[in-house]
């Protein structure tokens, strides 16, 4: 039961990363605000960088997906791609701190607690969670 929790939540968070890879090339952002990123003022979500930033939600998008999916099916080499697609995650949501959703912030904090729980010594702890 676990498994399937952990694999939907996966799942479900790289599909809502959907919005941070088409927020940068449409006119209604989808909640996102064409505020500066963290390093500078002059860029703009809606800039060409935010558009070079919307690949990174994309990777984790395709990572979070396939690991939920490898999970589901109870495949070994899940974890990697999970890992991935958390660090992808957080790298696209630190530098637009100001411009992203609400629900990112909450996206952080799951690519944090994910990322932590599968590079610690409780990693083993999980997996026996996980049958």
């Amino acid at each position: 039961m676990i498994r399937f929790l952990i694999a939907i939540l996966l799942i479900a968070h790289g599909l809502a990363n959907l919005a941070g890879v088409f927020a940068p090339w449409t006119k209604t952002m989808q909640g996102f605000k064409d505020a500066p990123w963290l390093f500078s003022r002059n860029i703009t979500y809606q800039s060409v960088a935010g558009r070079v930033f919307s690949l990174v939600w994309l990777a984790s998008t395709i990572c979070l997906v396939t690991a939920g999916a490898g999970l589901l099916l109870a495949q070994p080499w899940w974890i990697p791609p999970a890992i991935a697609g958390c660090l992808c995650s957080l790298a696209a949501i630190v530098p637009w701190w100001r411009a992203v959703v609400p629900g990112a912030y909450f996206g952080a904090v799951v690519d944090v607690i994910v990322s932590l729980l599968l590079i610690s010594p409780l990693k083993s702890a999980l997996l026996q969670a996980i049958p």
